[in-house]
């Protein structure tokens, strides 16, 4: 097999910027494929490291797809470069702040199916995730084979964003890898992402060759039980990165205001155009959205799971900030505390 170089870890010159002369000398970078209790597993041209963190650094920091720096010789983790982009859903029930799902993705393959999974709502919480962090969205709707009319669920998919890219397909007879190319080939990463039982291993599996047992799905509600049991990161066919993740079934969001309006164009341009800068877009003299809906130009449905997200992010970013705004007169506390001690 030939050795990966750093260009096929998809090592690019924004990280290479991030050096200093002396880093660049005595450590090695790693791109991170799995994330532990208390360590990591990174993967250098030579192979993986197992790495313990410096003192400073906690693995809730560190994320699949990451680019780290590694004293190799002490397989000590000393630093986490500055990610391209960072996915990630809010918030964490144990600190109150957001969770890290993966970093430096270029496109995220948003999950579904031709059955009752299908949900436009789950959807648009994707999409606002992957639009507010840059990363390109794909929905993928497995199970065409299973469903009379395919392209119904298309329609719908494409319904959600201007320029989405939607594709349906049978997991297990097409040719998975033909038709993700353009996503896949070197220097490229991706996630795969949605919930249980919708295909992702058997994408995973198709776009890496692996063999990664699959679910049947359950047939009262088209459910699956979880088969990916944690985020890793695996070398595709094509030559780029899959980060495959576990179903998530609880998908909220936080700080994501403009993600919201990218999902949701078609309400938030006209948004800025309503009478009153603080609209809610209900009996307001002068709401352009409300005219737009009148006019049969918005979807009274979109516009409802558009507030709804809204509100949802708004409560959900105030609780963050008063997390962190905590956290930071605790560690005054105890700063203070340990002068005192030490006088």
């Amino acid at each position: 097999m030939t050795p990966l170089t750093r260009k096929d870890l998809g090592w690019s010159a924004f990280y290479l910027s991030q050096l200093e002369l002396d880093e660049i000398e005595s450590l090695q970078p790693a791109r991170i494929t799995t994330v532990h209790r208390d360590r990591v597993v990174g993967l250098t041209e030579n192979g993986p490291l197992e790495l313990t963190l410096d003192p400073g650094i906690t693995t809730g920091e560190v994320a699949v797809g990451d680019w780290v720096l590694c004293a190799p010789q002490q397989h000590r983790l000393t630093r986490v470069l500055d990610r391209k982009t960072e996915l990630s859903r809010g918030t964490e029930y144990h600190t109150g702040d957001k969770q890290l799902i993966a970093a430096n993705l270029d496109t995220l393959f948003i999950t579904s199916s031709c059955n009752n999974d299908f949900n436009v709502a789950r959807l648009e919480r994707y999409l606002a995730l992957a639009h507010d962090a840059l990363i390109t969205p794909v929905i993928l709707l497995t199970k065409a084979d299973t469903s009379d009319d395919p392209e119904d669920y298309v329609a719908q998919a494409r319904a959600l964003g201007r320029n989405l890219e939607v594709i349906a397909f049978d997991a297990k007879n097409d040719d998975i890898n033909a038709l993700l190319a353009p996503w896949c080939g070197p220097g490229q990463t991706v996630a795969l992402a949605g919930s249980s039982g919708v295909g992702k291993t058997t994408i995973a599996n198709a776009l890496t060759g692996g063999s990664a047992a699959t679910r049947d799905i359950r047939e009262d509600d088209a459910r699956g039980r979880h088969t990916t049991t944690g985020r890793s990161l695996h070398r595709m066919h094509a030559g780029g990165w899959l980060i495959d993740t576990p179903g998530m079934r609880g998908l909220g969001v936080a700080e994501v205001a403009f993600g919201i309006d990218a999902t949701f164009p078609e309400i938030s341009e006209r948004a800025l155009h309503c009478k009153f800068r603080d609209c809610a877009h209900e009996s307001e003299p002068g709401c352009k959205v409300q005219a737009a809906v009148a006019a049969g130009e918005i979807d009274p449905e979109r516009l409802r799971r558009f507030k709804k997200l809204q509100r949802e992010n708004s409560l959900a970013t105030e609780s963050i900030a008063q997390a962190r705004d905590r956290g930071r007169k605790l560690g005054k506390m105890i700063k203070s505390a340990v002068q005192k001690k030490n006088r």
